[in-house]
């Protein structure tokens, strides 16, 4: 029998952050080995601790989820904690940032406890948990607001077929989805998906729809 998954649970509301524990330390894959109420502890107990994933509210006190995350997941962190952001509002104003941040996906706090625990074990396998429809939901508020930035990696090393996809990903389609529209195979749409991540030097999905947000790919064309 494999390990269980250790979580560290980060939350300044101590109903919540100990509702989280409960639900979690019931599973048999899955133990808490640790909570904190603020960023500040929980980049701490993060680093000494090296949990598998980091359940981390958005609005703490010290320093944000948001910095925490950032410290522990960014782009320039070299060994870095999957992190699954968990916000009050669907589409918090925070959201976006906290994605752009290094997080692995993020969840509603009223979200079923198996949806929890799914979110958990989906970010540990190494996925993204970035639902097709809250993606889509997430380009039609932030997309006007992000401008391109000076000095983004080479999209020129992908090809006309793997840009599209990126787009399409962007949109918030899924594999199949994508499949379909492009009438190909599911898994011609994950080998392309793969080779995106590859070339972007891109860690997951998460990060391929900001990095398209970011360059403009995101947008419609024709």
């Amino acid at each position: 029998m494999s390990a269980p998954l250790r979580v560290l649970v980060c939350d300044d509301q101590e109903l919540i952050r100990t509702g989280f524990a409960t639900i979690v330390d019931a599973q048999p894959d899955m133990e808490v080995v640790g909570t904190c109420g603020d960023g500040r502890a929980a980049v701490g107990l993060a680093r000494r601790l090296r949990p598998d994933v980091v359940v981390m509210d958005v609005r703490m006190p010290v320093l944000d989820g948001i910095a925490a995350t950032r410290q522990l997941a960014g782009p320039d962190v070299p060994d870095p904690v999957k992190v699954l952001v968990v916000t009050t509002f669907n589409l918090d104003e925070y959201v976006y940032e906290a994605l752009r941040a290094g997080a692995s996906g993020f969840l509603l706090k009223d979200a079923p406890g198996d949806q929890l625990l799914d979110g958990i074990r989906t970010v540990a396998s190494g996925a993204a948990l970035l639902a097709p429809a809250v993606t889509r939901q997430l380009v039609g508020r932030y997309a006007s607001r992000v401008s391109p930035p000076a000095g983004t990696g080479d999209d020129g090393a992908l090809t006309p077929r793997e840009l599209e996809v990126l787009r399409l990903v962007a949109r918030g389609l899924s594999n199949a989805e994508i499949a379909s529209e492009l009438v190909v195979s599911h898994e011609t749409v994950k080998t392309h998906v793969s080779r995106v991540l590859t070339k972007l030097g891109l860690r997951d999905r998460v990060q391929a729809v900001v990095h398209a947000y970011r360059t403009g790919w995101s947008a419609e064309t024709g």
